[in-house]
């Protein structure tokens, strides 16, 4: 049998595990792009018609930090986010237009509080950490 993995606690379980695993990042990633298709400033920086491979490719980010399965690196390799955002302009309204929808779809999943904060405190400063410009 698999060694579990350890916990921050040093406990048995991820965080992934802790909240669900993949049917609760699968809803969080969904609700998120629903708001996203509908943002007139978000919905361009996503070129594909569609906006399913932008959402699996989430999906299989947020997944693999929280501990779940690692096909987001084994696909694509290192996430090298600041690369990846560099060609659009993400200036505070669009981080904060990202954290609005972000922040809908957290609190959709129903999760304890100390859960919440925790997956919140990460995407927040994400989104910081992703500001390239602050050009209208």
């Amino acid at each position: 049998m698999g060694r579990q993995p350890s916990g921050p606690d040093g406990g048995a379980g991820t965080f992934y595990d802790e909240v669900g695993g993949h049917e609760t990042f699968v809803r969080l990633v969904a609700r998120f792009y629903e708001g996203v298709a509908a943002d007139e400033v978000l919905r361009p920086m996503y070129p594909e018609a569609d906006l399913g491979p932008a959402e699996r490719r989430m999906l299989m980010f947020l997944e693999q930090y929280w501990g779940g399965p690692t096909t987001y690196s084994e696909e694509r390799g290192h996430p090298r986010l600041r690369m990846r955002h560099a060609p659009f302009k993400v200036n505070p309204d669009a981080r904060d237009r990202w954290l609005g929808h972000m922040r809908a779809a957290v609190e959709s999943l129903g999760l304890a509080p100390a859960q919440e904060s925790v997956l919140w405190d990460y995407l927040d400063r994400a989104a910081h950490s992703m500001l390239n410009t602050f050009e209208d």
